[in-house]
C-alpha cells in the first residue's frame, strides 16, 4: 500500500514542477541588485537587533533602504524599502513604525516588515525579500 502511495505522489511532484522560470511572478518595478552588508551586533548602532521584536532601518543600501527585523534571535527577516506597487521615485522610500513599512506617496499603501505582505493600500506585490544569515554576533544581508 505504501508502495502504491508513494508510486502516485512522485508524479505530481513531478508534473508540478518547471524548468522554465517565465511563470514566476517578477516585479518589474524593483531592479534586482547585487550586495552584500554585514551588520555587527556588538556596535551598538545594531544594538536592537540583539532583541526579538525590533528591526534596524538603513536607507544607504539597496534600492531605497533595506529593512531587517529580529523575529527570535534565530530567524530575521530583510525586505527592500522601495514600495513594490510602483517604480521607484522620490516618495516611494518607505518609513518603518513598529512592524509596518509605509509607503510616502499619496497611495496609502502600507506593508507587514514580518511577512512582506500588503496591509493597506492597493497592489499585487509585496515586499522584495533579501536573503539573511547570522554567523555569531553578525547579521549578513545580501541578494
Amino acid at each position: 500500500m505504501k508502495k502504491i502511495i508513494f508510486g502516485l505522489i512522485i508524479p505530481v511532484f513531478l508534473v508540478g514542477c518547471s524548468t522554465d522560470d517565465n511563470n514566476r511572478l517578477n516585479n518589474p518595478n524593483l531592479p534586482d541588485l547585487n550586495f552584500r552588508i554585514q551588520l555587527n551586533l556588538d556596535l551598538p548602532e545594531y544594538n536592537n537587533l540583539q532583541y526579538p521584536g525590533n528591526s534596524y532601518s538603513t536607507y544607504s543600501n539597496g534600492i531605497k533602504g533595506i529593512v531587517v527585523y529580529n523575529i527570535n534571535n534565530s530567524q530575521y527577516t530583510a525586505f527592500e524599502l522601495s514600495d513594490p506597487n510602483h517604480p521607484p521615485n522620490n516618495c516611494s522610500a518607505m518609513q518603518v513604525t513598529g512592524i509596518t513599512a509605509k509607503c510616502q506617496c499619496d497611495d496609502g499603501n502600507e506593508y507587514n516588515i514580518v511577512t512582506g505582505e500588503l496591509t493597506a493600500g492597493e497592489g499585487q506585490y509585496t515586499l522584495k525579500p533579501y536573503r539573511i544569515e547570522r554567523r555569531g554576533n553578525a547579521i549578513e544581508v545580501y541578494n
